[in-house]
């Protein structure tokens, strides 16, 4: 057994396993019942689906040229991913989406406009 052969083999893991994450994130999407499930499933697969997709792409990559980009390209996803979804679900709950508990949307005061007009940020302003 090669190294080229070892390579090969990890690479199509990552990739397999990159690709069913993925997927499996856009089925969450699709079967979840509420945005913040939703926003949850695709955010947390998609970033860790295409952290394994780059990583299977960093182990063909035939030049420093070829690493660095990925590498920046998997830093900049990691970095955006989870900041993206954070930024969807605070806008979500000062428009006053609530969640979905056990097929009811969940019980207490909304903070949102659909409740009691304009919702105040964190220090208490409108």
């Amino acid at each position: 057994m090669t190294i080229s052969l070892i390579l090969d083999v990890v690479t199509g893991a990552l990739l397999l396993g990159g690709c069913v994450l993925v997927i499996s994130g856009g089925v969450g999407l699709l079967r979840f019942p509420d945005f913040y499930s939703r926003t949850h499933a695709a955010s947390l697969t998609d970033t860790a689906g295409a952290g394994l997709v780059i990583l299977g792409l960093l182990l063909q990559a035939d030049g420093p040229e070829s690493v660095i980009r990925l590498v920046l390209i998997m830093f900049f996803m990691m970095l955006t991913g989870p900041t993206a979804a954070h930024a969807l679900a605070q806008a979500a709950r000062r428009d006053g989406e609530r969640a979905v508990l056990d097929g009811r949307a969940a019980e207490g005061p909304a903070d949102g406009p659909a409740a009691d007009g304009p919702a105040a940020d964190d220090e208490g302003r409108p």
